[in-house]
């Protein structure tokens, strides 16, 4: 079985991916968890990436996660054996959406990293899960373990990404996307234009889930997977 590489999302730690890791390492599958917080740009973690991954291995991406592994495809499609994207989009940031990034950013760099999470934390999950005490507590450690300096320096990354959307066509290995059907911040929508655009990939939208599913459903995400790095 392939060796997986996967990547967090913004704000997220390899917690993100736990209840696939305890699953999958169970099955043998060789994982390893990609470091996206020390450097400033999207290209910049790629290359991190591609130094510390084995020769050949899959590659799975969620949000920020799935930004890199397209540039990874883009850099060095020959080492990917097979990709998986989790809600994530291949535009680049509308205006809109780079002026709210200007705001958290200011509020992590004037002292009130705190009132970050808050703010976002409504987006991340399904509309049902508004009050998941321990699912806003997880979200909330892991973006304290990520901290102020690399929640900025991933905000600036993601901003300054490029549109991925004319590489996806050169895309062969196996790809499916995968979408929570309640994620308001990279929308199903975005999920099927990925699927169109990368030949032959698979679109899986995942039910009573928002942006994060591998938290909120991860037993769906889990079976998702073992398809994937299967098939």
């Amino acid at each position: 079985m392939d060796s997986l590489v996967l990547v967090p999302g913004l704000l997220c730690t390899e917690a993100l991916f736990a209840p696939q890791i305890g699953e999958l390492a169970g099955d043998g599958v060789k994982i390893q968890v990609a470091d996206h917080r020390q450097d400033e740009t999207i290209a910049a973690i790629a290359t991190r990436l591609l130094a510390e991954a084995p020769p050949h291995f899959a590659l799975a991406g969620l949000s920020m996660g799935g930004y890199i592994a397209m540039e990874v495809m883009r850099r060095a499609p020959e080492r990917v054996t097979r990709l998986m994207l989790l809600d994530t989009s291949a535009r680049p940031d509308t205006a809109q959406q780079t002026e709210n990034r200007g705001r958290l950013i200011a509020l992590a760099e004037s002292g009130k990293f705190d009132q970050v999470t808050p703010s976002l934390f409504p987006l991340f999950v399904h509309e049902d899960r508004q009050e998941d005490a321990a699912l806003r507590t997880l979200v909330t450690q892991m973006a304290a373990a990520t901290g102020p300096q690399a929640f900025v320096r991933q905000q600036r990354a993601i901003m300054a990404r490029p549109d991925a959307r004319p590489f996806l066509g050169a895309i062969a290995c196996p790809t499916t996307v995968v979408v929570g059907a309640g994620d308001r911040l990279t929308p199903p929508d975005l999920a099927h234009e990925m699927q169109e655009l990368i030949p032959r990939a698979r679109l899986e939208l995942v039910d009573d889930a928002g942006h994060l599913p591998t938290l909120e459903v991860p037993d769906a995400v889990t079976g998702l997977m073992r398809t994937w790095l299967t098939a």
